[in-house]
């Protein structure tokens, strides 16, 4: 079963009900949110997406997330995406959203953060593989392995978010 998205304008303002599927063909703007998880010694998750699963299978990726559903916020849809992939419910704090037009097609990602436990348990439907990496060590990683192609940039905007923040 194919999810409903809102179809959104440049502005992120919603015009309507559309199947993912058809947003994507179509090129149709959408609502997608991310969560960038960390726990409490400032560690960021990163993990490797399930074989199986229907975008980037098998890339490594820094936020968990997923379409945004119809009446959601980007605050709500990362939520739900961290406790149906990695079984945690957190506080999600919203950050920031930009217009991504790397991946499938272009959307809005709305990036989010939380602070949650190490002890996870990934569906392994969504979640091959993860580990805890230290922020020194993120350059590193992003180079040795693939990641999805909106990666590098939810990370460089997020880390430019931070320090703004401090």
């Amino acid at each position: 079963m194919d999810e409903v998205v809102e179809r959104v304008d440049a502005q992120d303002r919603v015009l309507g009900p559309v199947s993912r599927r058809d947003a994507v063909r179509e090129g149709w703007l959408h609502r997608v949110a991310v969560v960038v998880c960390h726990d409490r010694q400032g560690h960021l998750l990163v993990h490797r997406r399930a074989e199986q699963v229907p975008r980037f299978p098998g890339r490594h990726e820094v936020g968990i997330g997923g379409a945004v559903g119809v009446g959601e916020s980007y605050e709500q849809a990362a939520a739900r995406e961290l406790e149906e992939e990695l079984g945690v419910s957190a506080a999600v704090r919203f950050r920031f959203k930009f217009l991504n037009r790397s991946g499938l097609s272009p959307h809005w990602l709305g990036v989010c953060d939380a602070v949650i436990p190490r002890a996870v348990t990934p569906d392994a439907r969504e979640v091959a593989w993860h580990t805890w990496i230290g922020e020194s060590d993120l350059p590193r990683i992003l180079q040795e392995r693939t990641f999805t192609p909106d990666s590098h940039e939810i990370l460089d905007r997020y880390v430019a978010d931070r320090a703004e923040r401090a």
